[in-house]
């Protein structure tokens, strides 16, 4: 099974700071910025809410382009699409995280330590 990510020229600034403008999407972003390159399972997010509304906000971020989801068996590993995301528009994703830093749930049970 694949599930659908729009291509990098597909990616919309509109959408992407639409999303991002949620917290616990944020917060997901955030953590996985922090895990840079390690795809995560939707299970490390559970300290954000429920897994119903997980899979909205995980959904959510995947059809803006800001994640990439990879079916492997029963589980969905997450990833940040940095790369695309900087490709499209340069130094947008660290300026939304550092902004919002102190203003986001932890996840894990703990802050999150991001370089900038």
């Amino acid at each position: 099974m694949t599930l659908p990510h729009p291509n990098t020229d597909q990616i919309s600034l509109p959408i992407v700071l639409g999303v991002l403008g949620d917290p616990t999407r944020l917060a997901i972003v955030r953590y996985l910025a922090s895990k840079e390159g390690v795809p995560l399972n939707c299970s490390q997010f559970l300290d954000l809410g429920s897994k119903t509304n997980l899979s909205y906000h995980l959904a959510k971020l995947r059809e803006a382009g800001v994640t990439r989801a990879e079916v492997v068996g029963t589980n969905r590993m997450i990833t940040l699409r940095r790369a695309d995301l900087d490709a499209r528009f340069p130094g947008l994703l660290d300026s939304v995280i550092a902004a919002a830093v102190e203003d986001l749930p932890a996840v894990g049970g703990h802050d999150i330590e991001v370089s900038a």
